[in-house]
């Protein structure tokens, strides 16, 4: 099949896929993922506390990431942002191949699994960067194949599940979602009925004995970590007490239908809509669960719309079987070769190198302000921008920040709320009073920097496109009041 139309078709995926990550480097927690790895290799354990900030130090936290902060420690040590974005295009490349693999079993029509998967990538990009999280999604495309073979086959590896919930529970707190993908498909199982175009066909009872033993194992499987219990509570502590990383964090944010991504969503609603009305297709009740559960985390918050385009993706490939099937004989391979040849080395060429990326980095991250920093520290303590926090605690160490983006201990500690009441200009001088902040890096457009600027009890020491430093230059107990005039427009509601 070398050379052959499907072979072709895939790498369009593979291309499709390169396009839509080619820059993604620039994740705010990339930087305190490689510090967090870094203090695991020099030390040989992981940290249980604060490290990085003046106004949580020494405060306990939990690592529940550390697994996968790992390959992009060894990345990073070995190859820069290069082997960064190498690694990330790994992994989302790895994501979709399978989940093709997944559609294609699925419909049995190879064309309709590639559209599939195609739409499925445009859906994934809210979370295309060095994320932790993609090993989840990995994980859950894993989960997915090997259930999809249980149910078509009457056996399949479940021994595998386990172990695979281990790894994700050390991984990510996304195993959750994975839990209960397993727990819609194996209950499902249990019910026998027909309603309308839904049917249920149920497990047989030693396929019951199997499915029941593997979730038992695999809720133990997650309790196998360095924080015991605390660890497997932690996507329940996220959910519910957590109220300002939910709230306030962009990626936690409803569908827009107004922006691209959310019409892509819309443009499902409808097929998945008219797929319902017009077509005699029958949905099991495991499908109708998934799409269900999926359209719920996608639609609630769009960091779920990448678990929204793997769960849907079979589903629209069953949709689209109408695409005309794979004919041999007709196959024309000096073309596929070719065109794959075209596409391997559109990929190479446009390959971004270090350059390139550090670029990126330098367009999101105050990098030019770090050189002004480490040959003028400024005055200790430092206001730091929230998606700054990480990149300060990986570049200089000399740096005690106000916060980064891991949220959890700073809403804990009540500086995430004074972080918000700030970027709010809700009583600035008292919050920057309890702290002592006689400095503050922020980004030229904010609110909070406008009205520094015009306090004469600060004066601007650096300023470039990105960042502005500015100092205080009254030093006792009483300031001047910060002015809560504001630049045209309003801040926005989301970091």
């Amino acid at each position: 099949m070398a050379f052959s139309f499907l072979a072709m078709l895939a790498g369009g995926l593979m291309t499709v896929v390169f396009i839509m990550t080619r820059r993604a480097i620039a994740d705010p927690d990339i930087w305190w993922h490689l510090r967090n790895a870094e203090y695991l290799f020099k030390f040989g354990q992981l940290p249980r506390h604060d490290l990085y900030s003046f106004t949580v130090s020494g405060h306990p936290w939990m690592n529940h990431e550390w697994l996968a902060e790992i390959p992009y420690y060894l990345v990073w040590q070995a190859w820069g942002l290069t082997g960064i974005r190498t690694l990330v295009f790994v992994l989302v490349e790895g994501i979709f191949l399978g989940l093709l693999y997944l559609c294609y079993k699925e419909s049995g029509n190879f064309k309709a699994a590639v559209l599939a998967c195609c739409y499925s990538v445009f859906l994934a990009t809210v979370s295309f960067g060095p994320r932790t999280i993609l090993f989840g999604y990995a994980y859950l495309v894993v989960l997915l194949i090997i259930l999809q073979r249980f149910r078509r086959a009457g056996r399949g590896p479940l021994w595998l599940i386990p172990p695979l919930f281990c790894l994700w529970a050390n991984t990510h707190g996304s195993w959750l979602l994975g839990l209960i993908i397993f727990s819609i498909i194996a209950a499902t199982g249990f019910v026998d009925g027909k309603w309308g175009r839904v049917e249920a066909e149920p497990w047989s009872r030693p396929q019951r004995l199997k499915l029941a033993f593997t979730g038992l194992a695999s809720v133990a499987a997650l309790f196998i970590n360095p924080f015991t219990y605390h660890l497997v509570f932690y996507p329940f502590d996220l959910a519910f007490r957590q109220k300002l990383n939910i709230s306030h964090i962009a990626e936690w944010v409803s569908v827009d239908f107004h922006d691209t991504r959310g019409k892509l969503v819309l443009i499902l609603l409808v097929v998945l809509l008219l797929s319902a009305l017009l077509r005699d297709s029958r949905w099991t009740l495991g499908e109708l669960g998934l799409i269900l559960f999926g359209l719920y985390s996608g639609l609630t918050y769009i960091r779920f719309l990448f678990l929204l385009g793997i769960v849907v993706a079979p589903l629209i490939a069953k949709v689209l079987d109408f695409m005309p099937p794979y004919q041999p004989e007709i196959d024309k391979r000096l073309l596929n070769g070719f065109l794959m040849l075209l596409m391997m080395g559109g990929m190479v060429y446009y390959w971004p190198s270090a350059a390139e990326l550090q670029d990126a980095v330098d367009r999101g991250y105050p990098t030019k302000a770090l050189a002004y920093l480490k040959a003028h520290p400024p005055a200790a303590p430092m206001m730091n921008f929230y998606l700054w926090g990480g990149f300060l605690e990986w570049n200089d160490r000399s740096v005690k920040v106000f916060v980064d983006s891991r949220v959890d201990i700073f809403e804990y500690a009540g500086v995430f709320q004074d972080y918000i009441d700030l970027l709010g200009l809700n009583e600035p001088k008292k919050i920057l009073d309890k702290y002592g902040i006689r400095s503050v890096l922020f980004p030229p457009d904010e609110p909070l920097t406008y009205a520094l600027e015009h306090d004469p009890g600060w004066r601007v020491l650096y300023r470039d496109s990105v960042s502005v430093l500015l100092e205080r230059t009254d030093t006792g107990n009483a300031t001047n009041e910060i002015r809560k005039s504001k630049p045209e427009g309003e801040h926005a509601s989301r970091l």
